[in-house]
């Protein structure tokens, strides 16, 4: 079967499997603020040892980009600053008196939104003064995301003095047209600016988000932003497919006529073309959707089998646990999910009362798992291996005999892997496992397409 025959078979909406149940199959009539503190509380020696990772929702931005999918509030009023720090900071202390001691803190990002809508000198005492309530692992990663329009210095230089080494730069594509259409207009020489900037102040690990099946996009408008992307040479490169949900997302995905994205052949073209110009410059696939440089401790987690995936993305730290802090949230235990407060006045309110502002969440069952480890294992190391539950096994064996069939995964006594055509679609393979997708299907649209 040629390529463009499987790719018309298997693009069928699918989830991205950031979290096993997938936010659709949470039941949160298992959760509630007690529940969760238990979970935290049952996996507080883990969380000690591995250190905890910690993701800050910073949601405010000035201008909205029609391809966004993340949680924000769009203003100019930089007012907002403060006040909204101080409540992550009393939030954050709700956590901390939860705990029977000082919290070992592996990794920080910085998400949004768009974290550098915030001035420097604020950034710095949200990070200080959360700091002054935790300890630091040696080994710890401390990252943001940049807009490259508003990063300045300052906010790379006073970043870097509390310990970030890492940033991430929104660039996803580099045609004008297709800026115009995502009303995201930022020059190469903006982005290079911003990376050059990081580089000089000494940050040791920079990542590109790219974007294919964005509306406008041609194979000549990915060529040339693939060599622009390459004459800065990231040591970290997120490509990956636009995720087309307006009916969830509103208005901000409709920024466009739908007629102008590229649709199936067309779309997987423009990522293979752009995967193919990366492997060309030196650059590794690591999981889903992401390249890496060998010199980068994202491969290097890949050679030690330690690379691991969370609702922040693909990760060298192996933190189970993540405290999620600020609106919409999702916070991680191992044994829980619990998503904060997505409105503003919502979230300030249930801080301001003294309680952890979860509004809903799903406690694992041991069938939940035991399928979260399977699912990623598969997204870490494209392999997972059964060391028991055959009848599990041979259930996932009969979902996955098209794709057997198709030469994507190959199955050798207790292991299903994926061999390198079935690499691009790794979400249907997923799927295999997802026992609550397969017993409730979803009656209306949940989910983007897998390819």
């Amino acid at each position: 079967m040629t390529s463009t025959e499987l790719i018309r078979k298997y693009n069928v909406a699918g989830p991205r499997y950031t979290s096993y149940p997938t936010v659709p199959y949470w039941d949160s009539a298992t959760m509630n603020n007690k529940v969760w503190e238990e979970s935290l509380q049952k996996n507080w020696t883990a969380m000690q040892e591995e250190g905890i990772a910690i993701y800050i929702h910073l949601p405010f931005c000035e201008s909205m980009c029609t391809f966004c999918g993340c949680h924000k509030r769009i203003t100019k009023r930089h007012n907002q600053e403060i006040p909204y720090i101080e409540t992550l900071l009393k939030e954050w202390d709700l956590y901390v008196q939860l705990f029977p001691e000082l919290p070992k803190i592996r990794e920080i990002h910085l998400g949004g939104g768009t974290p550098t809508f915030f001035s420097p000198d604020n950034l710095k005492i949200l990070i200080s003064r959360l700091l002054e309530k935790a300890e630091i692992l040696e080994d710890f990663e401390f990252s943001f995301e940049g807009h490259p329009n508003n990063t300045s210095f300052e906010h790379l230089k006073t970043l870097y003095e509390v310990g970030f080494r890492r940033v991430s730069y929104g660039v996803q594509d580099y045609s004008p047209t297709v800026q115009k259409a995502i009303n995201r207009i930022q020059p190469f020489f903006t982005v290079q600016q911003v990376h050059e900037w990081s580089k000089e102040i000494g940050y040791t690990s920079v990542n590109h988000d790219l974007v294919f099946g964005l509306p406008h996009q041609t194979l000549e408008s990915m060529v040339d932003t693939i060599e622009k992307t390459n004459q800065l040479k990231p040591e970290r490169i997120a490509f990956y497919s636009y995720a087309h949900v307006p009916w969830i997302k509103g208005v901000g995905q409709r920024g466009f006529d739908e007629n102008d994205l590229p649709k199936d052949e067309e779309k997987r073209a423009l990522y293979e073309l752009g995967k193919q110009m990366l492997y060309d410059q030196g650059y590794i696939e690591i999981g889903m959707d992401h390249f890496a440089l060998p010199s980068d401790s994202l491969y290097k987690a890949v050679q030690n089998k330690t690379l691991h995936r969370n609702f922040m993305g693909y990760t060298a730290g192996h933190s189970k646990a993540v405290i999620g802090l600020g609106i919409s949230s999702i916070s991680d235990s191992w044994f829980a999910f619990a998503q904060n407060e997505k409105d503003l006045n919502d979230y300030q309110k249930r801080v301001e009362e003294g309680v952890i502002p979860i509004f809903r969440g799903h406690l694992l069952t041991d069938e939940d798992l035991i399928i979260r480890q399977h699912i990623l294992d598969l997204m870490c190391r494209f392999e997972t291996t059964f060391n028991g539950d055959p009848d599990l096994f041979s259930m996932i064996c009969e979902d996955l005999q098209e794709p057997l069939s198709d030469g994507l995964v190959e199955v050798n006594e207790q292991t299903i892997k994926l061999k390198k055509p079935g690499y691009p679609f790794i979400r249907n393979i997923a799927m295999a496992f997802d026992i609550r997708l397969k017993e409730r299907k979803p009656q209306t649209r949940l989910f983007s397409k897998t390819v």
